[in-house]
């Protein structure tokens, strides 16, 4: 869901900027270092725009990056400290598929059942 409202917030941030650089294309003057350009400002507005997502998509990737490879050093040190201590983590239950769960009054029932039909059976061990 997260990243559903993050999406909707980008398109209507989006959406915004494009409109804002519509209205403002009259041509500015734009002072570099070593000189000036004469640009308009929708080109400015959305080279700016785009520069800025780049500069956030890369910290992005890069603090994915780190968390990467910090997730794969603690899984190291964890096999590590299993192995030189023996303990192996203990298997959460998972219920089997299909089948219903039963529930306390449901199985005393079923186990009534079953304890008649093994007295109804003809043939005893």
């Amino acid at each position: 869901m997260k990243i559903q409202w993050s999406l909707i917030l980008a398109l209507f941030f989006a959406l915004i900027t494009a409109v804002f650089a519509v209205i403002n294309v009259d041509p500015v003057q734009v002072n570099l270092l070593f000189g000036s350009v004469s640009l308009p400002l929708i080109l400015l507005i959305l080279g700016s725009t785009l520069l800025g997502g780049i500069i956030v998509g890369a910290f992005g990737i890069y603090r994915g990056y780190r968390l990467q490879r910090e997730v794969k050093g603690l899984h190291a040190k964890l096999v590590h400290i299993q192995e030189a201590t023996g303990y192996v983590f203990p298997e959460p239950e998972k219920p089997e598929r299909g089948k219903k769960k039963k529930s306390a009054g449901n199985e005393a029932e079923a186990g009534a059942g079953a304890e008649s039909a093994e007295e109804d059976s003809p043939i005893q061990p």
